[in-house]
């Protein structure tokens, strides 16, 4: 199994980041696309940190990373920080510009900021020639979000033909598929897992199957039967389980194929071609 989307570096995991590895080595995880936000763009290295931190290391994951600054923290994306966010990008070990997009949830940057980032960051990811994470929650009872980053994505990002993936996804159909014309993987977390979680499943059951990927987003979103509990990779299992069974699929099916989705679309290994899905 791959994790494509796990925050490694979160200080939950400080005490134990070893032994956590170990169990998802154990449990199948071969690896883990480190999402490279920190707590802000001071610490938007981390991931990187970790990646070169436990390369090489026995039975452990192979450890990838990311660089992004999340609309979170967008109010502190200064000049410094996407000039930091431009150099991590031409690193090998860095997959990916992300997690980036919109959060209209939470609000803890202006929408404006948020905007003005998520272009900016698009801008240094097409120089740097790399896909990016998306980040997408709108606020209650609305898809105003999902509506301005799939228009910022129409017209910034689909000319790059880079495409990119639509973390834990919580959308509605209709986003996803305009997401998967622009070239996007659509990746599930444990929130598929749970019971009120049916429009994710809804759309989990018809996603192609080349276009999907799986995740933790841990340290959050534990899937059943461990909602509540801090996160970790080992519980990406769970994932599989769940669009297994949505799909009339043996787990391990699930595993395999989006781990060679993962592999295919980043080029992670030399036998594979860069594959950006058709638009």
């Amino acid at each position: 199994m791959i994790d494509s989307h796990a925050h490694l570096d979160s200080p939950r995991y400080d005490e134990d980041r070893e032994a956590l590895l170990d169990r998802a080595w154990a449990a199948g995880v071969r690896e883990i696309l480190s999402i490279g936000i920190g707590e802000g763009p001071d610490t938007m290295d981390q991931a990187l940190d970790l990646s070169r931190k436990y390369a090489g290391r026995p039975a452990t994951p192979k450890i990838w990373a990311s660089a992004g600054v999340h609309p979170h923290e967008a109010r502190l994306a200064d000049d410094a920080a996407l000039a930091k966010l431009d150099h991590l990008l031409q690193q090998p070990e860095v997959l990916a510009c992300g997690e980036i997009g919109l959060d209209y949830f939470y609000d803890h940057s202006p929408r404006d900021v948020q905007k003005s980032v998520f272009s900016r960051q698009m801008e240094i990811a097409a120089q740097r020639k790399k896909p990016i994470i998306i980040h997408c929650r709108p606020s209650s009872d609305s898809t105003d979000a999902w509506d301005d980053t799939l228009d910022m994505l129409r017209t910034q990002w689909a000319s790059t033909g880079l495409g990119g993936i639509l973390h834990c996804f919580s959308g509605e159909w209709r986003h996803a598929q305009g997401a998967m014309d622009l070239g996007f993987l659509i990746s599930f977390a444990g929130n598929v897992t749970f019971p009120k979680a049916q429009t994710i499943r809804d759309v989990a059951a018809q996603v192609p199957f080349d276009r999907m990927l799986i995740e933790t987003d841990c340290p959050f979103l534990a899937p059943l039967p461990n909602r509540g509990k801090r996160n970790e990779p080992a519980w990406v299992k769970e994932v599989a389980v769940q669009i297994g069974a949505l799909r009339g699929l043996d787990p391990e099916h699930v595993a395999d194929t989006t781990a060679d989705n993962f592999r295919a679309f980043f080029r992670t290994e030399k036998s594979l071609p860069r594959r950006v899905p058709p638009r």
